[in-house]
């Protein structure tokens, strides 16, 4: 199952740059993972600020 980025995100793209497989991009109003793409890592989530991605 893929990580999902909440509405807390804020945009400050840390995510983005932690992923190691760039599952992650910038959308509209804030960042997406692809569920495709992610590997359930959990790199994202641990470095989120805002604790807005979750499993």
């Amino acid at each position: 199952m893929a990580y999902t980025i909440t509405d807390k995100c804020v945009s400050c793209g840390t995510c983005e740059g932690e992923c190691p497989v760039s599952a992650i991009s910038q959308g509209d109003t804030q960042y997406n993972i692809d569920a495709d793409a992610c590997i359930d890592c959990g790199t994202c989530a641990s470095v989120c600020p805002t604790e807005a991605i979750i499993a």
